[in-house]
């Protein structure tokens, strides 16, 4: 498989899994399959693996988290400034996969491959050449695929 193909499925795969999150968390997903299902059970997911936060920020946080995982996914679909959004994604994963671990334990993190959607970001961000980006479009360049 080459490098380019590589890299596209890197940016789909770490951008839908972001985005299906905030799906669920907005009752998008059916029940049957859903890990939250709408915002306040988010909210009190949120709190449980972040406990020294106080209360009253754990809505701001669940909000900071929301639009985070919504602004990354699509600059990463659209390949805007790839390398620097996947670097951001790779450290926001590690963070959701410190913080399950810290509060719940680390079956969670494994079964919900957190680890190793943050790794993905972090190779993603080391991958230069650009193939079907906005970058290109941006710079210049002849050739977007």
């Amino acid at each position: 498989m080459s490098k380019k193909l590589i890299k596209l499925f890197l940016r789909l795969s770490i951008s839908i899994g972001f985005l299906s999150a905030v799906a669920d968390r907005f009752g998008m997903w059916n029940k049957e399959v859903a890990v939250w299902g709408n915002w306040e059970k988010f909210l009190d997911y949120t709190k449980i693996i972040n406990p020294v936060i106080p209360e009253n920020l754990i809505e701001p946080v669940g909000i900071i988290a929301t639009v985070a995982e919504i602004v990354l996914p699509v600059f990463l679909l659209i390949g805007y400034k790839t390398e620097t959004f996947a670097k951001i994604s790779g450290f926001l994963l590690l963070i959701f996969a410190l913080s399950m671990t810290f509060s719940t334990g680390i079956k969670a993190t494994f079964d919900f491959s957190v680890f190793t959607a943050s790794a993905a970001a972090f190779a993603l961000s080391t991958m230069k050449e650009k193939f079907l980006e906005l970058d290109l479009v941006l710079s210049n360049q002849k050739r977007i695929y």
